[in-house]
């Protein structure tokens, strides 16, 4: 059997015994255990060290009933719990029997967003059934990213091996090989219930690894957490920051303006006061109101260049600011070698006085629209470059799509990356979708925040269907006699973006805008953090 991912390689090496955890003295077990019905298991210390943990509790009255059956939606919780994910309250449900009033509901989506739980449909989970040992096999070595390939369990000598279904055999064979999980007088018995001594034992047997203990233990680097501000007044976007993972705060203070003011100066100096109180930094945005000529005019001219540098490195030290944000679009090709000259001379000033510079860059898609950002050049001389992986299909696009697909922020990002180091690079995430109006002459659309993309879709009678490919729900709906159609930007679809970009060890993300999200947004991104890190 082959299993490709390091993991085993990992397991294998600390060559620990996946026996009983230090005893407990007798005289301590007995006036000490948790809980009242645990003394005769074999799974006893497992339990206790797993309640200290936080990852099982008791059943009530002091009791665990180690030989009760255990539920999927259980399973899925105590695994949930000991990889130390945050349940999500999903804004969309991902299955039509898991209510979002249940106390699973939170378990269930977290366990699915990272791709550690899957459905027995579609649409359906059957949270209350009970899980079965070759269930159990595939949720285990799926959560701790083991890869067990093709292998049809042609090592096991189970003499019940030919009961154990194809799409778990695998999975039973890697859970074996792990240590994780055996069998009894000479059966893997794959179709019966696992008990709750039984789960405790291999989950505990995970904590017995140093790596995946150590793991589990540290907190991971979230990195740099920015958040633009769009649409709000300071107040609301303080709030809005409060409830988010944002560490550094981007409000649209600075614009380039003309000849005789060259940038104009929107500046709260409340919030950077707010900022320092609460340990975030403030990036304040240079903007250019996606003006080509007014860009022109002073990118290429040196004086005002300088006079726009001078009156920014001002502001820096007036308002007390950690960096500058450039969010310089529509600039015209000409003026490639002038923006990469003004990002040198800016970020030249700005470190003098103690900020840095980051600017943010759309996808190379080798067109006008990105013919001025000699990216490599960028990532030399700004301090951070923040990739804005949205915008696939656009306002004004012909052709309905994803504003922000998987396969297209991957490849996107991996381009940038072969020349502007990871640990300079920034991810910026949609906090927005749109919905596309189908017509015979081409397609239109309306864009909507996350949280219109909630109402629109708790206001029609839609289908949906998860795209594997694209990373993301695809739903479909009729309104007027007309098709519409919404590649949906959730938790699900933005934490597999954030996983994908964490593995690469980019610097952090970015978020446009910040007050467009659901709440649980947040939640998912902080599971597929500490997810990746693992």
């Amino acid at each position: 059997m082959k299993i490709r991912n390091k993991i085993l390689a990992g397991w294998m090496a600390t060559a620990m015994v996946f026996g009983a955890y230090t005893n407990v003295s007798a005289a301590a077990a007995s006036t000490s255990l948790p809980f009242d019905d645990i003394a005769g298991s074999f799974a006893k210390n497992e339990i206790i060290e797993l309640v200290k943990e936080g990852v099982v509790n008791g059943a009530g009255n002091r009791k665990f009933e180690p030989k009760k059956n255990v539920t999927r939606a259980e399973f899925v919780a105590m695994t949930d719990r000991l990889l130390r994910l945050a349940p999500v309250d999903a804004d969309m449900p991902t299955f039509s029997d898991v209510a979002a009033k249940s106390w699973y509901y939170g378990w269930i989506e977290a366990a699915v967003q990272l791709g550690v739980a899957e459905g027995k449909s579609k649409r359906t989970f059957e949270p209350l059934a009970r899980i079965t040992r070759q269930e159990a096999a595939v949720l285990i070595v799926r959560a701790l990213k083991v890869d067990p390939g093709n292998d049809s369990g042609s090592d096991l000598s189970y003499n019940d091996v030919d009961q154990i279904a194809s799409w778990a055999a695998p999975y039973v064979q890697a859970a074996h090989t792990l240590g994780l999980m055996d069998g009894a007088n000479g059966k893997f018995r794959p179709a019966d219930a696992m008990s709750r001594e039984e789960t405790a034992a291999v989950l505990a047997r995970v904590l017995k690894d140093k790596v995946w203990y150590n793991a589990i233990h540290k907190k991971p680097n979230e990195g740099i957490q920015l958040g633009w501000q769009n649409g709000l007044t300071t107040s609301q976007f303080k709030e809005q920051v409060k409830n988010s993972n944002v560490n550094t705060l981007v409000p649209r203070w600075f614009f380039l303006e003309n000849a005789s003011n060259p940038l104009s100066n929107y500046a709260d100096a409340s919030l950077s006061s707010w900022a320092k109180q609460n340990n975030k930094k403030v990036w304040a945005m240079l903007g250019n109101h996606s003006d080509p000529v007014l860009t022109h005019q002073i990118l290429s001219d040196e004086k005002k260049r300088a006079a726009v540098i001078q009156k920014l490195t001002g502001y820096v030290k007036t308002y007390g600011l950690s960096g500058i944000n450039v969010d310089f679009e529509n600039v015209s090709p000409e003026d490639r070698l002038s923006l990469t000259a003004f990002i040198s001379e800016l970020g030249t000033s700005l470190r003098k006085a103690g900020a840095v510079l980051s600017i943010d860059v759309s996808p190379d898609l080798g067109t006008d629209w990105t013919e001025a950002f000699d990216y490599e050049a960028l990532g030399r001389y700004a301090d951070y470059v923040v990739l804005m992986g949205y915008d696939e299909h656009w306002d004004g696009d012909p052709e309905a799509g994803s504003v922000s697909s998987f396969p297209w922020v991957q490849s996107a990002l991996d381009r940038l990356l072969s020349v502007v180091p990871a640990s300079k690079t920034i991810l910026a995430l949609p906090f927005y979708t749109r919905d596309w109006t189908l017509q015979p002459g081409g397609a239109s659309s309306e864009e909507l925040s996350l949280i219109q993309q909630g109402y629109r879709i708790r206001s029609v009678a839609y289908n949906r269907s998860w795209d594997s490919d694209l990373g993301q729900y695809v739903l479909s709906y009729i309104s007027k006699g007309s098709g519409h159609r919404v590649w949906v930007e959730d938790g699900r679809s933005l934490g597999l973006k954030t996983m994908m970009a964490a593995k690469r060890g980019v610097a952090g993300f970015a978020f446009w805008y910040i007050g467009a999200e659901t709440d649980d947004i947040w939640t998912s991104l902080r599971n597929s953090i500490r997810y990746a890190s693992y």
